[in-house]
């Protein structure tokens, strides 16, 4: 694929032109909000295709966004779905790929659809790195479809991104740009809790430079601490750097949330703002920050911005706060307790913990490694020894 710079390039002229095009790769929950999220920014230059197997399923879903948005008076964008795309099938995403030219790729699949993992794994193992080749599984697929077209789109990843985009770039794949969600999920939390602590209702002007990876944004959202772990943190208030303890800080960050699939309003609402912070940029000429896992094939999640330097588009690293070295080291602790050792040459490590607490919790050994070319046996593996058995015992 193209490097991310002149793709960016693309884009800027498409969005000068107003005609901007988004695909949504599965329209599940996180599809159907983002779909939703926008139609509702209510602007023409949009065109959303919604991609994926079934289109009378596809369609219902479309028609409730389209209806509803209505009723709002937001509802400028064209719709198109494209049925019969198999995410499982490299050749019809690459058809789907081909036919609309995106500007904008989404990929908003689950291998096993209607589970929250973390439901599974938190309680037994404590730690999420353990669904990885599921969530790779079709990521992979998509991303070689979208090497063979040599797309010019924006590919943004929803599942587990702190390990799939890295464990994508050694293997020397085409990998996904930006991921979305986990550590997008908690910086809110840190802006409510900074407001709160200083008795702000202006809560909006509350500005946070925050990285960690996955187990930090579930271990601070469940239970308001970091394990131990002296994150990376700063938070300002107007502009003006505050000085307030990071463990009260985190521990105000523990709020009541929907465990059910409610809970992907935030996974679609962190794609929408990959993909407006994007338009925005070109737009007002005005960086705009973001906070991704797996961004450009790093381990965790870092600060983003997204600009102009030397007057080109481009994206990058924010380390104005904090250096790449200390965010760095700080997201392989973190995605060390959630289960992943290191990702490297095309293979994905498992912790020594994980492997024995998958013993313990389900009586199942798990490969140290998995081999880039095994995720699929793997992936099956994990689907056939662990979640059905859970499931089953659920039901």
């Amino acid at each position: 694929m193209k490097a991310l710079q002149e793709r960016l390039q693309v884009i800027e002229s498409h969005v000068r032109e107003n005609r901007i095009t988004v695909m949504i790769m599965g329209l599940g929950s996180v599809g159907t909000y983002l779909l939703d999220y926008l139609v509702s920014r209510n602007d023409p230059a949009l065109h959303i295709v919604v991609a994926g197997r079934d289109y009378g399923k596809m369609e219902k879903n479309v028609n409730i966004v389209r209806v509803a948005a209505l009723i709002r008076g937001l509802n400028k964008s064209r719709i198109d779905i494209e049925a019969g795309v198999d995410l499982t099938d490299t050749k019809s995403v690459q058809n789907a790929v081909e036919k609309y030219a995106p500007d904008f790729i989404v990929n908003s699949s689950r291998a096993y659809p209607g589970l929250k993992y973390g439901s599974i794994s938190w309680a037994n193992v404590r730690a999420y790195g353990i669904w990885s080749p599921l969530a790779i599984r079709f990521t992979k697929n998509i991303m070689e479809a979208c090497d063979a077209v040599d797309t010019d789109a924006v590919v943004i990843n929803t599942s587990y991104s702190d390990a799939v985009i890295p464990w994508l770039k050694s293997a020397g794949k085409a990998y996904p740009d930006f991921g979305s969600g986990n550590l997008n999920h908690l910086v809110p939390r840190i802006r409510f809790a900074v407001a709160k602590m200083l008795k702000a209702e202006d809560f909006w002007n509350v500005d946070v430079m925050f990285a960690a990876g996955h187990f930090h944004d579930v271990c601070i959202s469940k239970e308001g601490q970091t394990e131990g772990v002296e994150l990376p943190l700063k938070v300002f208030y107007r502009g003006e750097e505050q000085d307030l303890p990071q463990n009260e800080i985190f521990a105000a960050c523990k709020i009541a949330m929907p465990v059910d699939a409610q809970r992907n309003m935030m996974n679609a609402s962190s794609n929408y703002q990959i993909i407006t912070a994007v338009i925005d940029a070109v737009r007002t000429k005005e960086d705009q920050r973001i906070f991704s896992p797996g961004v450009f094939g790093n381990i965790g999640g870092y600060p983003v911005l997204v600009g102009y330097r030397d007057g080109r588009i481009d994206a990058w690293i924010d380390e104005s706060v904090f250096g790449f070295h200390e965010m760095e080291q700080v997201n392989r602790t973190s995605m060390a307790l959630d289960g992943i050792e290191d990702v490297r040459d095309g293979k994905l490590y498992y912790t020594d913990e994980l492997i024995r607490k998958g013993v313990d919790a389900f009586g199942v050994e798990l490969p140290k490694s998995v081999e880039y070319g095994d995720i699929e046996e793997v992936a099956e593996f994990i689907i056939r020894e662990i979640i059905l058995p859970q499931v089953g015992k659920k039901e």
